[in-house]
């Protein structure tokens, strides 16, 4: 009797780098790989995908895009010429062509199975149960594509259930991106240094060189989101040098020793908006918290300023502020002072040299650093109305927008001046680097 062949060995070398890593240990319900294009998203999502089947026998998956035709020649052929080639040709995964009520899908040998469908044969792929599913563009769907697929997570075979995807950006207020910035889905941007092809020990390859350099070609908002990885809508954005993945930071803990500031930009039917920063040994600035509402009194966000910084007995928790810098409303300031109990300063409020100021704070310094990040979750509360009437509700939102005015008549020219709407996060972050960088350093003066 002839002995069974030995199963044949299989090898299939990936490196996730960056965002792709962090993809990779992420067990979150929900998490959205989002960059310019080219920077590897699809490839790490499915990685993960075939890495979760070949561990977990009779797990359930789908990759799954708005249409199915345009799944054919994009994913796929990642899917088959780069993810699962090997085990195609050991045997380990067989393709099944599906039929009238089932999904076409790849089959393992472990008993796990990958659908493949799209949201416009729905019912072919949301008869089934899974516990991980891949959305490919997933700014293609709707907010109720997303959350059906999310109630047929439940496939039970592997101990955190998931929905993946993938997108380039696309206009600040969309949905998607408002899911992540709610905290609902986890947003990871991805950039072009996370694409092995592209780079290799921190220098462009040569298919790198042509790939961005046909990116860099590109002009407007087409350039913003596919070679910068920016949610953005409109042209004439003023602060370029912005890029999330760089700027936006997670929390920590802000060393006791770290000078703090305050700045507040007053508003009532437009947001009144409060900043926290920190300023490190270095002078780097930190944004840690931002109160951002409409439709409340100034003697009401003063007492959520103090809420925020004191505890139940009144006692401060961090350091109080050097100065609580301020529009220059006299009404507003001497109201906020007053129940504050503290004093405030005038803002410096020069708009084109303070703009120049944040945008030099943007650039990456000598040490490879810029000179001013933001916390994620430095927002204490959405303003539902806001949120719903799709407007900015926090200084990350707005900065993306935050774009030159045109001026009238033919041509459409931009001016030297922002555009008035949606600014007033912009006002108090400026006022915050203009007083570090264009003015004196005032103190705080205590009220008796």
């Amino acid at each position: 009797m002839t002995a069974p062949a030995p199963p044949r060995e299989v090898v299939h070398r990936y490196q996730p780098l960056g965002a792709a890593h962090a993809l990779f240990h992420s067990r979150g319900p929900e998490v959205l790989l989002s960059g310019p294009a080219g920077t590897g998203k699809s490839r790490a999502c499915l990685e993960k995908l075939h890495l979760l089947a070949l561990a977990n026998p009779r797990m359930r998956g789908l990759i799954v895009r708005k249409t199915l035709a345009s799944l054919g020649s994009t994913a796929l052929v990642t899917w088959r010429e780069h993810v699962i080639a090997e085990a195609l040709d050991a045997g380990l995964v067989k393709f099944y062509g599906g039929g009238p009520q089932e999904a076409a899908s790849y089959r393992y040998s472990n008993g796990s199975v990958i659908g493949v469908g799209g949201m416009d044969k729905a019912t072919r792929i949301m008869s089934s149960e899974y516990d991980v599913v891949y959305v490919q563009e997933a700014i293609e769907l709707t907010e109720t594509d997303w959350e059906a697929i999310t109630t047929r997570l439940r496939n039970g075979r592997i101990s955190f259930q998931q929905i993946i995807a993938d997108t380039n950006p696309d206009v600040p207020n969309h949905w998607l991106k408002r899911r992540c910035d709610r905290g609902a889905t986890l947003l990871l941007d991805s950039r072009h240094k996370d694409n092995p092809v592209l780079f290799a020990g921190g220098e462009l390859t040569e298919a790198g060189r042509s790939y961005i350099g046909k990116l860099d070609a590109l002009t407007g908002v087409r350039y913003q989101r596919l070679r910068r990885g920016l949610w953005v809508a409109a042209e004439g954005i003023i602060y370029e040098g912005y890029d999330p993945a760089v700027h936006l930071v997670d929390p920590f803990d802000v060393p006791k020793d770290w000078t703090r500031w305050v700045t507040v930009d007053f508003g009532y039917t437009n947001p009144f908006v409060a900043q926290w920063w920190a300023e490190d040994p270095d002078g780097r600035l930190y944004l840690y918290r931002e109160i951002y509402r409409t439709k409340r009194l100034v003697e009401d966000h003063a007492r959520d300023m103090l809420a925020a910084v004191t505890d139940a007995d009144g006692v401060w928790t961090e350091p109080r502020p050097r100065a609580v810098i301020c529009d220059h409303d006299a009404e507003d300031r001497a109201t906020l002072e007053r129940h504050l109990g503290m004093g405030t300063a005038a803002a410096r409020k020069g708009v084109s040299d303070g703009i120049q100021a944040v945008q030099s704070r943007l650039k990456t310094a000598g040490d490879g650093r810029p000179r001013l990040f933001v916390m994620r979750g430095a927002l204490v509360e959405r303003d539902s109305e806001l949120d719903d009437a799709k407007k900015p509700v926090c200084l990350e939102d707005e900065i993306v927008g935050y774009v030159w005015a045109v001026k009238p008549g033919a041509g459409g020219d931009l001016k030297e001046e922002p555009l008035k709407a949606n600014d007033h996060a912009m006002d108090a972050m400026r006022y915050m680097v203009a007083q570090l960088d264009l003015g004196g350093r005032t103190r705080v003066r205590w009220l008796g």
